[in-house]
């Protein structure tokens, strides 16, 4: 035993208690694997906690989670969570998929609030766009490929039938190489249309000229077949439930406890070591955490790291953090005139001018908004909200804010973006105010150590979206014994791409064990 008190040897170490690695860990203890969940943090989830201020308790950075789906129409999420991990959560239907508002369009103002399932959102489409329903059927059922080509992939572990692909999934080969625009474009949808159902992009962190339609087709379409639903109390419900769950299996966690080195030998990992100087022997890690911090600062010793790994990096890029400004008013959602749950606002129409905008320390031209109340009514007191205003920012563009001017550019663009927000709904939140607090992309990177402050994983454009890392998984794996999960892994991110993704790493870990590699 370690002086921790826990064993100095396991089958796999997990580090990082992120959204992937809790799911990793407990997939892995429950097929019996002796395994390890090492967390810097004093509790787990990472961006998928809560905290408190007054009589409010905040959700950090989740507005909604997709492909969960209710009980009687489970989406791959909620399979995982409850039918294959076994945890008890409630979980709450967002009413609406979103409300988009677009003060300064062309052709006027764009105020359009769209429903859950395809009927229903087509036909409300219609309503907006008179003439674009053929070709947001059209679109949607190439959505709809795309998500069962998906599915057949995993279904065939690597060795999918190139006849089957062409037979069945010739569109889906098709697209894999295009933008969003590109689709949209090829389907002939109507310029205010394409606005409208491209409203979850900045989901997305890529402007539509740039993002692969086959990441975004996937999200879409979840979306809006299987509905979004948050946990009811907050996202520390289903991360704490995890904790509990891989204890019951079996698995041991440490929190207070960072790795500062990932062992390897001849190009294969055989231990890691803590900052309280622990050596544990494993041949197996998964990393929920960037292979930029895992190949720059984890790897010992540094000659290990094969310099594709390093190109491989590189030539990625990482994508955005965020500024959230939390608000707890002391008045109703009814009171304040807040009808839905999802706002999205863009200042601009063109989505690559607003990806460009959040590179530059400027009054926020997109932000995605939620009312957790009209989705979780009890969330707050009764006759108060809760509201979280978010937009994206590169960690980058802090990095140039000297200290001293920190709080008065954090607290300008707090000021910007609630104005923004009033503005275009037309609302009165400041004299509400009774609790605020605000996030910017040095606060992300303090308490969870995540390389610049992301909360997303790399840009999902086309060379580098799921499809090409799907195909080239094999390719990647520059040292024996070590997968990623979260956000940078192959799912790319997402809170459901991220959960998921723990899952796949655990089962190519267990793969490799039990065939002894």
């Amino acid at each position: 035993m370690s002086k921790g008190g826990f064993s100095d040897s396991y089958d796999a170490v997990v580090v990082g208690a992120g959204n992937g690695g809790l799911t990793a860990a407990a997939t892995l203890a429950a097929k019996g694997c002796k395994t390890l969940l090492l967390e810097q943090h004093n509790l787990p989830g990472g961006f998928a906690s809560s905290f408190v201020r007054g009589r409010f308790e905040f959700e950090p950075s989740l507005h909604e989670v997709s492909d969960f789906g209710p009980p009687h129409d489970k989406g791959n999420v909620r399979i995982l969570l409850e039918d294959k991990i076994g945890i008890d959560t409630e979980w709450m239907a967002v009413p609406e998929a979103y409300r988009l508002i677009i003060p300064h369009e062309k052709g006027g103002r764009l105020d359009a609030t769209m429903p859950f399932g395809e009927e229903e959102y087509i036909a409300k489409m219609e309503e907006y766009v008179p003439g674009s329903r053929e070709s947001v059927y059209k679109f949607i059922r190439l959505c709809e490929e795309v998500v069962n080509a998906f599915t057949y992939l995993g279904q065939s572990r690597g060795n999918p039938d190139k006849k089957v692909l062409t037979s069945t999934y010739g569109n889906f080969l098709k697209t894999a190489s295009y933008t969003l625009q590109d689709v949209l474009d090829a389907v002939k949808m109507p310029y205010r249309a394409q606005k409208i159902i491209t409203a979850y992009w900045c989901y997305l962190g890529v402007g539509v000229r740039d993002v692969s339609f086959s990441i975004f087709a996937a999200m879409f379409y979840r979306y809006i077949t299987k509905q979004a639903f948050v946990p009811r109390h907050r996202s520390h419900e289903f991360t704490a439930a995890l904790d509990m769950k891989i204890r019951e299996l079996g698995g041991d966690i440490l929190y207070n406890t960072r790795v500062e080195k990932i062992l390897v030998e001849d190009g294969r990992v055989v231990g890691v070591e803590t900052a309280h100087g622990d050596i544990i022997k494993t041949n197996h890690v998964i990393a929920n955490t960037s292979p930029h911090t895992v190949y720059s600062r984890l790897i010992h010793p540094r000659t290990e790291v094969p310099e594709l790994a390093w190109k491989t990096c590189n030539a990625r890029k990482v994508s955005f953090s965020a500024f959230v400004v939390y608000l707890g008013l002391d008045k109703s959602p009814q009171e304040l005139g807040l009808n839905e749950y999802s706002y999205f606002v863009y200042s601009t129409p063109d989505t690559n001018d607003i990806y460009d905008a959040f590179h530059r320390l400027e009054r926020p031209v997109g932000q995605a908004t939620v009312c957790l109340n009209n989705a979780v009514p009890d969330c707050s007191p009764e006759g108060t909200s809760i509201v979280y205003l978010t937009t994206l920012f590169s960690g980058d563009c802090w990095s140039n804010v000297p200290p001293e001017d920190y709080f008065k550019v954090k607290n300008k663009i707090a000021e910007d973006l609630i104005d923004e927000f009033e503005k275009a709904v037309n609302v009165n939140l400041r004299d509400s105010i009774e609790e605020i607090e605000v996030a910017t992309p040095a606060t992300f990177a303090h308490y969870t150590g995540a390389f610049n402050g992301g909360v997303y994983g790399y840009e999902p454009v086309v060379w580098d979206s799921v499809l090409p890392r799907m195909m080239t998984m094999n390719d990647e794996k520059y040292i024996k014994g070590l997968e990623f999960a979260g956000g940078f892994a192959f799912r790319c991110h997402g809170y459901s791409s991220t959960l998921q993704s723990g899952e796949t790493a655990a089962l190519l870990t267990y793969k490799d064990i039990m065939e002894g590699k």
